[in-house]
């Protein structure tokens, strides 16, 4: 059987000429930081002062010895971060350029010191671009010339931070006659039955060849045998009626663990490969129709509305995300009603931690390869890299059933045709044929049962424009860059496939990251941790069209940037799920962030979720309830994205700001599964916008299945408008009490309760003013006269009212 080291100790980081001691797996910045060579690059001003480590060769060392009776010892890198010449006892080894592959060398009967020296990421780039050409790019870093995580060298959002280093984990695999080099288990289901097929290749060591083999693959019950006498084989089994794996809210997510051994011809096994499948099919429908072409998903026969987010790498330092970490921040996800995440290519390819925690959760993944924001040259040696990369990733994700969609590139086509790129190439290669060529070939050879789009947007070819929302996947960015949220509701896109808003994180976070520095939107800390252009001037512009914008007071413009962070997805959101099913998706940038910064983010760097987090679970629950502006006044909007129908009294009430209550009226509601019902609001009951005085409230009767922590008296589901900006409205003067209650045998919880005398809009527990550990269970709310609402706060020590009034923010325009 075939015999594994793990080489995860003995280490050593050559500086100057100390030898530092080095974590594997690890970086350079990493052992640089422990060692107190560095300052934390994600505090203060600090990553300028380290941009020096990218520039430089480094070389890991340790004493390489192993003493085993097989006939073969491969040396295993799951990851090398990037550009590497190894040497065993003085002697060439091999040579990567390649961060995203596995790399495997013989080294059998060698021993000695194990180096592996790193070339400086700008020095590998720079040779490459020498043997290829200029090609254009959004930022001015030379990520497309070599196959590295794209956003080390910096974008919008994150910090300028090349690193170096053996990333993932590395061992000695020493095995005899054959070992298992590749599975790929194709899972369709088919009336039914599930259809497993498995692929197998062998690789053999010289004495190995021509001895005859047996793959045994067992699954469910199910068993399958085959003979080898050259080096593939295909395995068949049928599993009658499998659990059928679903995305998260429509069903179970089962798995089925696959044993794969391969024996010898006496029996004796040589090696295993073990992995869990789900039984599920996904399809994505294309079609044209009177709206243009469709991007819709459909699993095991199920038209999706997908609720997503992107994801970037969670740390700036990719090796520092644990299992743990990765668990946590997709449970964050699913708990906002995600359901799917969309992996962008300008990171990497996760760690099968990632993929697992989303099989477990039912969280959808569309994953791209990563290619973004860049032309990438076609010619070698990226070509061969490419294309090995690709095959790689493929073969080792596609077991995982949450996989449902293999994506090109980000932005790539649409750069192509809209930011001057096409001149500028004058003819030269710029990725066209990675994304329309090679890539879905690698998909149909290796992966045919998931579906694949050539990019991000992408119209679904250049008949069209490449973001076309009327054909296949659309980016919004427009309205972020220069216009208001309202004007998301402008068009209805196919599939939103990115779109966002940003805000700054949680103020813990901000105070973590910039000790000492007095707080202010252009102190230099903040600024230096805004990465986007004129990032600070959209935030003020997105605040200064509803509020009048605070001048020196940065806890009061911290709470408005969130809330209109909030307020612009949930609009894009609302109104798009309202147009389902011509609109079938959209995926929130981001999720998440990789350092403290001010970003598009809804969960910030140190875990906390801004009240975006708690935003998404209200607008991505199965049921929502919307007041969307139409031409001839307003709809109602019922979205039931649940299996069962949605019967219920919507009640509709026009108020006035001093809680005269105009006008009442009851509309019930049919919605069928999987459906929409759109009705328009009652003349009557439209609140006059002339007058800045009115504003209309819908609730929807309290149901035990449709309770989503919303806010308001009822805990069902509710939806408002005011017809005017915040700024012209008559906003009384809010009004409330607050009390603070221990929660039984809970030391470390108390409920806050809040208690409204008047109008009060978007009230928000800020809960890390509390304890930076401290975490509430909602989000924005808002209150009419006479409410009352509980807010379960964990985390936090003792606490009075004073304390939670000093954290409590609401619209205050009086």
């Amino acid at each position: 059987m075939k015999d594994v080291t793990q080489l995860d100790e003995g280490w050593s980081l050559r500086h100057g000429q100390e030898l530092l001691e080095a974590t594997v797996p690890g970086c350079v910045h990493t052992d640089l930081l422990t060692a107190g060579v560095i300052p934390d690059p994600f505090t203060g001003l600090h990553e300028t002062e380290v941009a020096w480590v990218g520039r430089r060769a480094w070389t890991y060392v340790r004493e390489l010895g192993h003493d085993s009776a097989h006939e073969r010892t491969d040396l295993v890198f799951d990851g090398l971060d990037t550009a590497a010449y190894l040497t065993l006892d003085g002697r060439p080894v091999g040579t990567t350029r390649n961060m995203h592959r596995r790399h495997r060398f013989d080294v059998t009967g060698r021993t000695g010191r194990l180096e592996v020296r790193f070339a400086s990421a700008y020095d590998e780039a720079a040779a490459v671009r020498a043997v290829t050409g200029e090609r254009p790019n959004v930022y001015p870093e030379p990520s497309q010339y070599i196959r590295k995580m794209a956003s080390s060298f910096g974008w919008d959002w994150g910090p300028t931070l090349v690193t170096a280093g053996i990333w993932r984990p590395v061992r000695l695999e020493h095995w005899s006659t054959a070992r298992i080099a590749h599975v790929r288990p194709l899972v369709t289901v088919d009336e039914g039955t599930g259809r497993l097929e498995v692929r197998l290749e062998a690789e053999r060591t010289a004495q190995g060849r021509g001895r005859t083999l047996r793959a045994e693959a067992r699954v469910a019950g199910a068993r399958a045998e085959a003979v080898l006498t050259g080096d593939e084989a295909v395995l068949r089994l049928e599993v009658p009626d499998p659990r059928p794996w679903w995305p998260r809210g429509y069903g179970e997510q089962p798995l089925y663990d696959l044993h794969l051994t391969l024996s010898d011809d006496e029996g004796r096994p040589l090696d295993t490969w073990h992995r869990r499948i789900g039984f599920r099919t996904v399809e994505l429908d294309r079609s044209a129709d009177e709206h243009g072409t469709g991007f819709t998903l459909v699993v095991n026969g199920v038209r999706i509305f997908a609720r997503g987010v992107n994801w970037i790498p969670d740390d700036a330092f990719p090796s520092r995300i644990t299992p743990e970490r990765y668990r946590t921040r997709l449970t964050q996800a699913a708990e906002a009603n995600i359901d799917l995440v969309r992996v962008w290519g300008g990171g990497i390819y996760e760690d099968d931690a990632f993929y697992d925690a989303c099989d477990e959760l039912g969280l959808m993944v569309w994953q791209d390869f990563l290619f973004a924001c860049s032309a990438y040259p076609e010619e070698q040696p990226l070509r061969g890299e490419v294309e090995a990369e690709a095959r790689d990733n493929v073969v080792r994700l596609m077991p995982h059933p949450s996989l449902v969609l293999w994506n090109g590139n980000n932005e790539n086509l649409w750069g192509f045709r809209d930011w001057g790129w096409e001149p500028a190439l004058a003819g030269d290669s710029w990725g066209e044929g990675y994304y329309l060529g090679l890539l879905p070939r690698i998909v149909a050879e290796l992966d045919p049962t998931r579906p694949y789009t050539a990019g991000s947007p992408w119209s679904g070819s250049w008949d069209h424009h490449p973001n076309d929302p009327a054909h296949g996947t659309h980016h919004s960015w427009e309205v972020w860059n220069r216009q208001d949220y309202a004007e998301y509701r402008a068009s209805v896109p196919r599939f939103v496939a990115e779109f966002g808003w940003q805000a700054p994180p949680a103020l813990a976070t901000l105070r973590r990251a910039l000790p000492g520095e007095e707080l202010a939107p252009d102190s230099p800390g903040m600024l230096h941790h805004q990465k986007a252009e004129d990032g600070n001037g959209k935030l003020n512009r997105g605040v200064g069209r509803h509020f009048p914008l605070p001048e020196g007071d940065f806890d009061r413009w911290h709470y408005l940037t969130q809330l209109v962070q909030a307020r612009a997805v949930a609009a894009g959101i609302e109104h798009w799920r309202s147009h389902w099913p011509v609109c079938a998706g959209t995926i929130v940038w981001q999720l998440n962030d990789c350092w403290p910064v001010t970003s598009w983010a809804a969960i910030d760097s140190d875990g906390r979720p801004k009240p975006l987090h708690h935003e998404l679970r209200r607008v991505y629950a199965d049921r929502l309830l919307t007041l969307q502006p139409a031409t001839d006044g307003l709809v109602l909007a019922a979205v039931n994205q649940a299996a069962e129908p949605w019967r219920t009294a919507v009640t509709l009430r026009r108020w006035g700001a001093d809680a005269t209550l105009i006008h009442e009226s009851v509309l019930d509601i049919a919605a069928e599964p999987r459906s929409v019902v759109r009705l328009p609001v009652p003349h009557g009951l439209l609140p006059d916008g002339r007058s800045g005085k009115e504003f209309l409230v819908a609730d929807a009767d309290a149901d035990a299945d449709v309770r989503v922590g919303t806010g308001a008296g009822a805990d069902g589901l509710r939806a408002v408008h005011f017809p005017v900006a915040d700024k012209d409205f008559a906003y009384p003067r809010p009004v409330y009490d607050v009390g603070v209650e221990p929660v039984t045998g809970q030391r470390d919880r108390v409920d806050v309760v809040v208690s409204a005398r008047t109008l009060v809009r978007d009230l928000l527990l800020q809960t890390d003013r509390l304890g930076p550990a401290a975490v509430g269970d909602r989000g924005l709310l808002t209150l009419l006269p006479g409410e009352q609402v509980r807010i379960r706060v964990t985390g936090c020590a003792t606490v009075d009212v004073e304390d939670v009034r000093a954290a409590l923010y609401c619209v205050d325009t009086a």
